[in-house]
């Protein structure tokens, strides 16, 4: 057998301690799938002297990690450090040398994915990212090479653990929004800042990387539509479940002839289909090919050996793929660099859906007359409709509602009218619908 891939890991946190943990721990197994083994050899962090997760004896320690990315004995350097900045001149150092790289950043990707990859290719070299999008779940792989036979329709996932346990707490225990995120915050599921999960940004960074490889587009993640779930409420949640639905923050991305969809927000689907009934910090893709059908991809999202298992897979992939000429290697986002397509984003306003409407009026009567009038004038037909009796004591009463599909843009035009009514007090909440039903 050839002598073992030496390897520079930069970063020993979580999921670099996991990466050395797999790496030693299946070494046998995983030297017989790649035709070789695979070692860390150098590692760099910021402390040294913190306790680590993982042994790292034999392994050349450092706080500099240009000293990794330049050191001749590496052969592939893995991204474990976040961020944009550092980790951007490291990769690209990286490539520069003639490396090979593996990342689990999906910001570093969303946002310079597409500089990175021509670098990557100018210089022969592969820039693998599994553990980018969704832990330990293999979707990148399972699109771009698993579905390559399929022209994909659109794919939509849980792809934010701490989103997900805060709904999937908000539900089950009728809590909260902001009790829930100090619970996250308190397990570790969510960061002392939660704003990038929270806001849907870090699903926006997945959900672009996942769109490029689904329809071989060029990363755009500047022209995803994101929004969060700080305004879901506990009355959200249970005219869902009235209504059949559950809330879920969703990354969706769908190929329309107009154009393709790219949004992250929270969503309202059937009960009964399977995403809905994941819950906690779990992750899943659903996936939509013309000759597959619906496939759906399901587990951990986050956490040391789940997303340990995708970087050691991206570097089981790289070295199979030594010896083979750069041209005839897997694209980097599945389809031949000279191939992809400038397939126009359409902006939110333009896009179909159903909605959930909520709002509150006041008891007297014509008011929701005049709500099912100002629908009706801007074209949007009411599928479900409850209204409620308010206590003795209170005056307003919620009027909640299900409409046809219909174009956005039609509905914040009535949404406006009806925040103008003389009967309505405060803002019209406003949650899409997915049916999964194409």
């Amino acid at each position: 057998m050839l002598n073992p891939v030496k390897v520079g890991l930069l970063g020993l946190g979580t999921v670099g301690g996991g990466t050395i943990n797999v790496l030693q721990r299946n070494a046998q197994e995983i030297a017989r799938r790649a035709g070789r083994g695979i070692i860390v050899t150098h590692a760099s962090a910021r402390d040294l002297t913190k306790p680590r997760l993982c042994h790292t004896d034999g392994i050349t320690l450092t706080t500099q990690p240009f000293d990794v990315v330049n050191d001749p004995d590496v052969e592939i350097v893995a991204e474990l450090i976040g961020g944009t900045t550092l980790a951007k001149d490291l990769v690209l150092q990286a490539i520069s040398n003639g490396k090979h790289v593996v990342t689990a950043n999906k910001a570093l990707i969303a946002l310079y994915g597409n500089e990175i990859f021509a670098a990557a290719q100018q210089k022969g070299v592969m820039v693998a990212f599994e553990a980018a999008v969704a832990g330990g779940i293999p979707i990148i792989k399972a699109i771009r090479e698993g579905l390559t036979g399929n022209q994909i329709a659109w794919l939509a996932g849980i792809i934010n653990g701490t989103s997900n346990f805060i709904l999937s707490e908000m539900r089950e225990k009728g809590r909260d929004f902001a009790d829930v995120l100090s619970e996250a915050q308190r397990l570790g599921y969510a960061e002392a800042d939660p704003t990038f999960d929270i806001e849907g940004i870090d699903a926006g960074h997945k959900l672009t990387i996942l769109a490029a490889i689904a329809f071989g587009i060029p990363l755009q993640f500047d022209k995803v539509y994101t929004e969060g779930i700080t305004q879901i409420t506990r009355e959200d949640v249970s005219y869902a479940e009235e209504f059949g639905y559950r809330i879920k923050l969703l990354g969706i991305a769908k190929r329309t002839p107009q154009g393709i969809e790219l949004r992250v927000h929270p969503t309202f689907i059937p009960a009964q289909h399977l995403i809905a009934s994941v819950n906690g910090v779990m992750n899943a893709v659903v996936v939509r090919g013309d000759a597959v059908g619906q496939t759906l991809y399901y587990g951990a999202g986050a956490g040391a050996d789940p997303t340990a298992s995708a970087v050691v897979a991206d570097l089981v992939d790289v070295v199979r793929m030594l010896t083979t000429d750069p041209e005839n290697r897997v694209p980097h986002l599945a389809f031949q660099a000279n191939a992809l397509s400038n397939v126009p984003i359409l902006p939110t306003s333009e896009i179909e859906s159903v909605y959930y409407l909520r709002m509150n009026a006041l008891d007297r009567l014509g008011v929701l007359a005049q709500v099912t009038r100002i629908l009706s004038d801007c074209n949007i037909s009411i599928e479900a409709i409850t209204q409620k009796a308010p206590p003795d004591d209170v005056d307003q009463v919620p009027i909640v509602l299900l409409t046809h599909a219909v174009v956005e843009k039609q509905v914040n035009q009535a949404i406006a009218q009806i925040e103008a009514l003389d009967g309505i007090r405060g803002q019209v909440k406003k949650i899409r619908v997915e049916m999964f039903n194409q």
